[in-house]
């Protein structure tokens, strides 16, 4: 059964960080990405492509778009496909000749994605930055970590991922379906800084309510603050998640816990909340991990056991859920979301940079004669 995204071609500006995760989750869905990979080594992160997860789902061809002759071969490119995306900061694409105009000129109803971090205008624009830089800048940053010390770098999953591939993609599936409509292509102004400040939504309208204190950390509700909403190390120096916000499932807790029966504050008594954590902290530590999971695992208490990635694969619910999948020996997270219907599958794992130069070229109306002469130009790679 094909995939929901089935029948769109989409071209990706080979990138990293939030851009591969994009075509990543465009492939999975079934369209054909094509990514344009450098004709140098230098993006090839991963001695064994393999493990490039969000490089899945897609072919690769190699152009070097230093040459005019280059960006032809995307613009060509750009006749039959339905998107492009991009990670270059502001002006690159121009300069390099498949800029917006360019590429809209040869299809007007391509769908042209940008990813940055601070966006195609303002002050920082141009400027360089990594996902803490723009998380910071939103207040994401400021609201992580614990009382006293420095907010950590929290990986990159704010401002890469969930504000920017993620916010790309459903930028590009939206602008897919309006083009369909309209009959236009337009394009997709996708940064992470303003991804990471709307991830961040339900907080803001928190501190706006009164609800929330962000001169602090570790005071709130669900930043660690709270005794019933937090991380707790176990006997065997393991940990466990508790997340028992609703009073039925903290009464749960506590019967649980064994301190069903006491006398102890309110459950939203903020003064009580270091006594009750110190409590909670000593009991957890009377029972290994595997313990805790015995006990609480699959009840009301919304408890869930901190896994290692290693051991994430393993656990009953993901193994139940098939939440990983092999692909060629290597076991990683499988597409998400699900569909009733149409299928998500992974299409291969990441290609070898330029492997499929002539396939794809061959596609797109590029004659043999062509392809070896761009070959021999040094415009198109050979496979690496």
């Amino acid at each position: 059964m094909p995939g929901p995204l089935t029948g769109y071609t989409l071209i990706e500006v080979a990138g990293i960080g939030p851009g591969p995760m994009t075509a990543m989750m465009l492939g999975d869905m079934g369209a054909n990405v094509i990514r344009v990979d450098r004709t140098s080594n230098v993006m090839d992160r991963f001695a064994d492509p393999k493990f490039n997860v969000h490089g899945r789902s897609r072919r690769s061809i190699s152009v070097n778009l230093q040459k005019p002759e280059g960006a032809e071969v995307v613009l060509r490119l750009c006749e039959k496909a339905d998107g492009l995306m991009e990670p270059f900061r502001p002006g690159v694409a121009e300069r390099l000749g498949i800029g917006p105009d360019a590429c809209l000129k040869r299809n007007p109803k391509l769908v042209y994605g940008r990813m940055t971090g601070w966006g195609q205008d303002g002050p920082l624009a141009k400027a360089a930055g990594h996902d803490q830089n723009y998380i910071a800048l939103t207040g994401a940053l400021h609201a992580i970590g614990r009382k006293g010390q420095k907010p950590p770098p929290p990986l990159n999953l704010v401002g890469d991922f969930g504000g920017g591939g993620m916010l790309l993609a459903f930028g590009m599936v939206c602008g897919l379906l309006e083009a369909q409509k309209s009959g236009k292509g337009q394009v997709v102004d996708a940064a992470m800084v303003d991804g990471a400040a709307l991830l961040l939504g339900a907080i803001f309208g928190m501190n706006g309510a009164g609800l929330w204190n962000d001169k602090e950390r570790e005071v709130n509700l669900i930043d660690g603050g709270a005794h019933f909403y937090d991380t707790y190390e176990t006997k065997d120096g393991k940990y466990v998640s508790i997340g028992s916000i609703e009073p039925q499932f903290y009464d749960l807790l506590l019967e649980k816990t064994g301190l069903k029966g006491q006398e102890l504050p309110a459950q939203h008594d903020r003064k009580a909340w270091p006594q009750m954590k110190a409590k909670l902290e000593a009991i957890f530590k009377t029972k290994t991990r595997d313990e805790w999971c015995a006990l609480m695992e699959g009840t009301d208490v919304c408890f869930a056991p901190i896994l290692t990635m290693s051991e994430a694969p393993h656990h009953p619910a993901a193994k139940a859920r098939n939440a990983y999948v092999d692909v060629a020996g290597f076991m990683q997270p499988a597409p998400a979301p699900r569909f009733s219907r149409t299928r998500e599958a992974v299409q291969g794992p990441a290609p070898k940079r330029g492997s499929n130069t002539a396939e794809v070229l061959g596609e797109h109306g590029f004659s043999a004669a062509e392809i070896t002469e761009l070959t021999k130009a040094g415009v198109v790679g050979p496979q690496a």
